[in-house]
């Protein structure tokens, strides 16, 4: 089959190549790209049964006025607001309200001021006010956006004064447009990246240019279908998809070019002719590409188990982009070298040129201490694994949707100056919304609530039944049937940081009781507001990690035991897959976290890096034990471990590199979230490919010996012809990988 399928991709050669530029063309013209197919409405960022969004949707059905905004303006002048100020807020508030604002689409708005009002969670008096608009659920992050700069506007702010907008949408819009705008930078340096490296490990500037057309093709083609099938299912893709998958695509596909054309080059150098070549390789390599794609694929592919609705499109998204990758390599590429023929050679070595003997390193001897004492570098790797790890025990998670931006940026810094002005909760209040029949009439037992809440730890203040924020009946805390009431409670930390959802989990767990101990025992109860959305998204998360991880494992070693016949070997393998993003989640903590002081690492980088991490580990066993079990066919067990590791330890310490700068370079994106999973993944993908396929993996492969090939014989076959092979304890050079070093993974 390999060798039918290598001979048709050789003889339609020009048509390959035309029609998938053609395609890709096409495609970047009428079809739609992310950001175009991004909606950005709220309910595909929690989850389905949500209850924190199901009491937000209750609310504004049981109260004539809504507070959920997520878009909040502010307006602040440190050296005191004059009174006219004020006066102007509420006269527009009032006009948004009833509608008289065409530039300020919402559907209402209010404010709160700490100009001669004695409030609790002010910090300062007479500097600022903040108005939070309101919009319906289905109003995206655009439209919300431009109806805060009317809103701006027509506020007509003096110059002394702060004007600006913050909130979770304001600040999704902001996260977007940085990466947009970052994204031609990401591009470039991935492409400076990537030729660099392809013409230094083959010697040929041509060769550069073949895998970035590869790379394009399969970039534009993947990106566009992504975005049309994430609208065909009802998926709003994040456009946070677009950097990965320009760093994952180029990373795998220049590693898969990197097979094909050092294989390539050296069967011309061997004097064969171009097409034989171009035929010969693809029947060679294409098996053992398609299963490492395969792998990398399905892993991802994993995370469309997850709950949380965007998780659902990345996994699926990148998968998709792989398997995209992966055809484009397989046909495009073939094809294109059977164009190029030996012009690939140039300016590098030609027809005839002697090999060059494969080097013996310092990884090459790390791989025969491992071989040849086994127990003490399974110990000593274990060890180190298990420190880099060990920051993990003080891992906090939340969503620095904000304070994760530059610190010059809109939101952030109309965060700062709220914050200055007012507990950094005023942006985004928690909800508590209690209802029982006639509940409106226990005013006794409303007023002791509140002044159990308000007494909370890390609450700034609470509005409610007993604040009587007003003498007429607006329907803020009160339903107009009398049958709930409204709790509104500031935090005095960042509504979205892990301490914010602490403090509310605490609550909410202690909420049954503290109804009781004040006489509503019967009363129902229900949280809302952004802290409790992010505290499900948290949950959440951690709860599809418990599900997706073992199903990435389950999923990757279905794979490695088909293709390596194998039922032993592929247990400890995903195993061991494993180590490497603990390890690197571990680094992670202790750098945000106990180097650069962050408070928290954003809820989703530790199950998307370790999904990504594990699928992409996978090809490094796919390549590593293949080329063990084929080396065992002529040397001991013990011999093919030192003679395939030697050789494959360069081309897994190559394509690990290639794979971690292009990770790397997200870091340019200038996001905490995008920061984090940019070093996770970088730092990850070196200990995998510098420790545990280079040396670990030999080392327990040596321990576990011949029964890593159960049911099959494949490593117990004594009667097999056997070839001398260097001896384990002296620094004799590897055999000649059958691909050679430069060969990517």
């Amino acid at each position: 089959m390999s060798d039918a399928f290598a001979r048709a991709i050789v003889a339609a050669r020009l048509p390959i190549v035309v029609g998938w530029i053609a395609a890709a063309v096409v495609m970047a013209v009428a079809l739609p790209t992310l950001e175009e197919a991004q909606t950005g409405a709220l309910g595909q960022l929690v989850p389905a049964n949500s209850r924190a969004l199901k009491a937000e949707k209750l609310s504004a059905e049981l109260f004539r006025f809504p507070l959920a905004s997520r878009t909040t303006v502010v307006e602040r002048d440190a050296a005191g607001l004059a009174p006219s100020r004020i006066r102007a807020t509420v006269a527009l508030i009032r006009d948004v309200n009833a509608q008289r604002v065409p530039d300020v689409r919402a559907s209402g708005a209010y404010g709160v001021t700490n100009l001669g009002v004695e409030l609790p969670f002010a910090r300062e008096q007479g500097t600022a006010t903040v108005s939070s608009l309101l919009f319906s659920l289905d109003f995206n992050q655009r439209k919300r956006t431009k109806a805060a700069r009317g809103y701006v506007h027509e506020l007509d702010a003096p110059p002394q004064s702060y004007v600006g907008v913050t909130g979770a949408i304001p600040a999704r819009a902001e996260q977007a447009g940085l990466i947009k705008d970052n994204l031609p930078r990401i591009e470039l340096l991935t492409v400076a990246i990537v030729a660099l490296i392809v013409a230094l490990s083959l010697r040929s500037a041509l060769a550069a240019l073949v895998t970035l057309m590869t790379v394009a093709v399969a970039y534009v083609v993947s990106v566009r279908l992504v975005a049309v099938g994430g609208q065909h299912v009802g998926i709003s893709v994040p456009p946070e998809v677009e950097p990965i998958m320009v760093a994952l695509l180029f990373g795998v596909v220049t590693d898969y070019a990197l097979f094909y054309m050092s294989r390539f080059r050296r069967r011309l150098q061997e004097g064969e002719p171009s097409r034989e070549a171009a035929r010969a390789t693809t029947a060679e390599l294409t098996p053992l590409i398609l299963a490492c794609g395969a792998a990398v694929a399905v892993g991802s592919a994993a995370l469309v188990v997850a709950d949380l609705g965007f998780l659902r499109a990345f996994g699926p998204g990148m998968a998709f982009a792989v398997l995209v990758g992966l055809v484009v390599t397989v046909t495009f590429l073939p094809a294109l070298l059977a164009l190029v023929g030996r012009a690939l050679l140039w300016p590098g070595a030609r027809r005839g040129a002697a090999r060059t003997a494969v080097s013996t390193g310092w990884l090459d001897r790390l791989i025969r201490i491992s071989v040849r004492a086994p127990r003490r570098t399974l110990l000593i790797c274990l060890v180190v694994l298990a420190a880099m790890a060990s920051g993990l025990v003080f891992l906090k998670v939340g969503n620095p949707l904000i304070r994760g931006l530059p610190s010059d940026s809109g939101p952030h810094r109309a965060y700062d100056e709220l914050s200055a002005a007012f507990a950094p909760g005023t942006m985004s209040p928690a909800t508590l919304v209690v209802s029982a029949p006639h509940i409106a009439t226990r005013k006794r037992a409303l007023a002791d609530l509140q002044t159990v809440l308000g007494n909370q730890p890390g609450v700034a203040g609470v509005i409610g039944p007993a604040s009587k924020p007003t003498q007429r009946a607006f329907g803020i805390v009160s339903s107009p049937s009398g049958d709930a009431v409204r709790y509104v409670l500031i935090s005095e930390n960042d509504p979205l940081s892990a301490d914010a959802v602490r403090l509310l989990r605490n609550l909410d767990a202690r909420t049954a009781g503290l109804l009781e101990a004040v006489g509503l025992k019967h009363a129902q109860a229900l949280f809302a507001g952004d802290t409790a959305i992010t505290g499900e998204l948290i949950h959440t998360a951690g709860r599809d990690l418990l599900v997706v991880a073992p199903l990435v494992l389950f999923v990757v070693a279905i794979v490695l035991a088909v293709f390596l016949r194998a039922l032993v070997a592929p247990l400890y393998l995903v195993a061991i897959a494993a180590l490497a993003p603990l390890a690197s989640l571990g680094l992670a903590v202790v750098f945000f976290q106990g180097v650069l002081g962050q408070p928290e690492i954003t809820y989703f980088v530790p199950l998307a890096a370790g999904v990504l991490l594990v699928a992409l580990g996978s090809d490094y066993n796919i390549f590593l034990v293949g080329r063990i079990w084929s080396e065992a066919e002529r040397l001991s067990l013990r011999e093919a471990i030192v003679a395939a590791g030697s050789g494959a330890s360069h081309a897994i310490s190559a394509a690990g590199l290639v794979l971690s700068a292009s990770f790397a370079v997200l870091a340019l994106v200038p996001v905490g979230a995008f920061q984090q999973l940019a070093f996770v993944l970088a730092v990850g993908l070196l200990i995998d490919a510098f420790l545990v396929r280079s040396i670990l993996t030999p080392a327990v492969i040596t321990l576990v010996g011949e029964r890593s090939s159960w049911p099959s014989d494949r490593l117990a076959a004594p009667a097999r012809a056997r070839v001398p092979a260097p001896a384990l304890d002296k620094e004799s050079p590897a055999p000649e990988p059958a691909i050679p070093p430069a060969a990517g993974r």
